[in-house]
């Protein structure tokens, strides 16, 4: 979706972070703006913000763990702006701890939120886009989606999904006005989840990389403006290792934990008494 401007779209998860800085760029590209999530005030602050770059914005606060706010969410989405034409899937939430210590319900949580409220999300808005001859549908997974790290399995599991699911929407659609990307972010200074490890005094190291919330916009925007199928941005060279575990998973699996990923992780664990 190359022409941005005049263009509507939906951000989860948009009350900071990432999702805050998504907003601001689409706005500044001429989007009209619906933000999505369960903090009102930011919510609220974020919506005048953008208004003031002439754009529309509407505040519209839900909790997407509740899969029955979904078909709602884009009601109200498009009564206030109009028809979807980008639907950006942000929200999520990330638990580190041993696999066991999690309860059932903290897993089937993490997966309704950051798994099946993004695939009913893009299910409900995908029909109007194909109607209409034109949209883009973004998922925002994580690095952890592509090579899954010790004591981050309930999570990777998720990110995962959202890597399979874009491919296989590029699959259906190849032939389609409709596109789909998935985005794959390391460590991100700044951003909630990896801060809140940062505030404990536990950070990333040269061969992980860290990035920033400004370079994993850019990639997002690029992604959608070139219809790319998927962009990882982290701070690091990680394309090598990737590309290597797909032909050499158990060597990969052997020197993983050189990189530091494992002990980050544990220590994390360990640190919020999740460690088992």
């Amino acid at each position: 979706m190359e022409e941005l401007r005049g263009r509507t779209a939906l951000v989860t998860g948009a009350s900071g972070g990432l999702g805050a800085h998504l907003a601001r760029r689409l706005a500044r590209e001429g989007m009209d703006v619906a933000l999505a999530a369960r903090r009102e005030q930011e919510l609220a602050e974020l919506a005048a913000e953008l208004q003031t770059l002439g754009v529309r914005a509407a505040a519209l606060p839900a909790d997407l763990s509740d899969l029955d706010q979904i078909d709602p969410l884009i009601e109200r989405a498009e009564a206030a702006l109009g028809p979807l034409d980008l639907l950006v899937n942000n929200a999520g939430v990330e638990t580190t701890g041993a696999f066991t210590v999690y309860t059932r319900e903290e897993l089937t949580a993490m997966v309704d939120l950051n798994l099946t409220a993004p695939m009913l999300l893009a299910h409900r808005v995908l029909p109007g886009m194909l109607d209409r001859r034109r949209g883009h549908v973004v998922f925002v997974s994580s690095l952890a989606g592509k090579i899954g790290a010790a004591y981050n399995g309930p999570y990777a599991a998720t990110k995962a999904g959202l890597v399979g699911l874009t491919q296989s929407l590029r699959a259906e659609y190849l032939h389609q006005p409709v596109g789909f990307s998935v985005v794959c972010p390391g460590f991100i200074a700044g951003d909630g989840m990896y801060q809140r490890m940062v505030d404990e005094g536990l950070k990333s190291n040269r061969m992980l990389g860290e990035t920033t919330l400004e370079k994993v916009v850019e990639a997002t925007v690029r992604a959608i403006q070139r219809d790319l199928p998927e962009v990882i941005e982290t701070g690091a060279p990680v394309r090598p290792a990737l590309a290597l575990a797909q032909v050499a998973p158990r060597l990969v699996e052997r020197i993983a934990p050189r990189f530091g990923a494992t002990e980050l992780f544990h220590r994390t664990a360990v640190a919020r008494g999740r460690g088992g």
